[in-house]
Parts: C-alpha cells; structure tokens; sequence
C-alpha cells in the first residue's frame, strides 16, 4: 500500500483522480480533528464534512457512515507505519551509535504521531478498542518483531527471547509514555514525555546491543587470553559463535571476548 492507496472495502467510490484522493484526505483529517474535540459517538457525518468544508452530500459519495470513515483512518494510519518500519530498519540507521539510533526511532514516531488520523487511532486503541475493524493487538507484535530483529542485528549473539523480551518492554513502555503525551494539551510537556522515551530506551537497552555489530566484529578478533589475532571459528554453543585461539590454543565464545571489550 502506499500514501495514495485506498483499500477499504467499506469506501463507496474508489477515488482515481487526485481530485478525488485530495478530497478524501480532506475527509479523513477533519474526521480525525472532529473525534479528538467531540469524541468518536457525538462525532457527525455533517460536523466531519463541515471541518473538510465539504457538502454533506460529497461526504457520502465516499463513506456510507461514520464508521467507514473511521475504518479508512485505520487503513491509512496502518499504510503510514509500514512506511515507518520500512525508512527506519536500514543498515544506515540500525549500525548508528545506540542512542543516535534511539534518536531517529524516536524522532520519526513523534513525526508518525503528529498527523492528526494516527495521533486519533492510536489513542482511541486504547480507550476503545472494541470499535476497530482493520487494527488489532497484532500490529503491537509486528512492532515488537520489527524492533526483536533491530536489537538482534546489532547483537547476533543475544538469544532471541532475550530479543524479544527486551523489545517487548520496550514498546510496550514507549507506548504508554506516548500515550500520555499525546493525550496532554500541553505541547512543551509533550516534547518533554517524549524526549524522556529515548533516554530509557537508551538506557535499558546499553547493556544488551550498546555496540553495533560492526563495531563488535571489529573487537571479537582478539583472543581474551593472549590478545593474539590469530583466530579460527569453532562451531556454535547456544547459539553463540565459539572460536580457538591458534597461538595459545584456547577455546571461547564470542560473548567471552565481548565482555572483555567493555
């Protein structure tokens, strides 16, 4: 899917010109504008095609109803983070210095967020998630999964429960400080919650993954015993590389040598 795309069955008429796309993205934002001041039920077709400042009747050559609407504000906001996922998981952003990274994951969900049909969708997932036809706990996971395999690519040595334990905290907690950010009128208070977000992040996560995998090849080449260089893979143990060293003949896994590093 992409920005443009408009997948809900639920739509009456398919835009194709970007006349018509315009105007449904018109819909959706004043939608959104519409449910963050009256709320989802007092909410009206008619209040939603005034604040697109729209007719009521160009409205419905479009959306049956209200929910319709609301289920193509769940599509969309879904197209906008896979494309979320898609610009951050790069070998660019995932080998940065831990809390750079932590900054440009932090920094494009604060973007991702300020859009007013996501900001809406993702407070109403956790006030009313019973109303959601497209949005599920799901999504939750595949964001847990998109940040397991991140920390696992910085650290191929860490167990991948361990992975995904580490992940799992992580969003679950950023999600709730965001939460609250994004519920406050205060906008400097904001700026500050979600700032807070990347100095925990950054923190917890240090002593799992706090050295790129680049950085980590380049200092496991070291035997811990005798620093000799001269090293040779030695199979695998639980999952982690082991090696001999050629000079002084010792075995060890690569875990060994990065705790050395620190």
């Amino acid at each position: 899917m992409t920005d443009n795309s408009y997948s809900s069955s639920h739509l009456r008429r398919q835009p194709k010109q970007q006349r018509g796309k315009d105007r449904v993205d018109k819909i959706l934002n004043a939608a959104a504008e519409v449910f963050d001041q009256v709320g989802y039920e007092a909410a009206t077709t008619h209040q939603i095609a005034a604040q697109a400042g729209t007719a009521v009747g160009s409205l419905y050559q479009f959306f049956p109803n209200k929910a319709a609407i609301f289920n193509a504000m769940e599509l969309r906001h879904i197209e906008r983070v896979k494309t979320f996922w898609s610009k951050l998981n790069t070998p660019e952003v995932v080998q940065l210095p831990l809390q750079q990274m932590m900054h440009q994951l932090i920094t494009a969900a604060v973007e991702l967020f300020e859009h007013p049909v996501s900001r809406i969708i993702f407070i109403q997932f956790y006030t009313s998630q019973d109303m959601f036809q497209s949005i599920d706990e799901s999504m939750t996971q595949e964001a847990i999964n998109f940040l397991a395999n991140i920390l696992r690519e910085r650290n191929p040595s860490l167990p991948a429960d361990q992975c995904h334990l580490l992940a799992e905290v992580s969003v679950h907690s950023s999600n709730a400080v965001i939460l609250s950010a994004l519920r406050t009128s205060d906008v400097a208070h904001r700026q500050r919650l979600t700032e807070q977000i990347e100095s925990l992040l950054t923190s917890y996560l240090e002593p799992h993954v706090g050295v790129p995998r680049s950085q980590n090849v380049m200092k496991v080449m070291t035997c811990p015993h005798c620093q000799s260089d001269r090293l040779s893979k030695n199979g695998k143990r639980r999952n982690q590389q082991c090696y001999v060293c050629k000079d002084c003949r010792k075995q060890f896994v690569e875990s060994v040598m990065l705790k050395n590093e620190r």
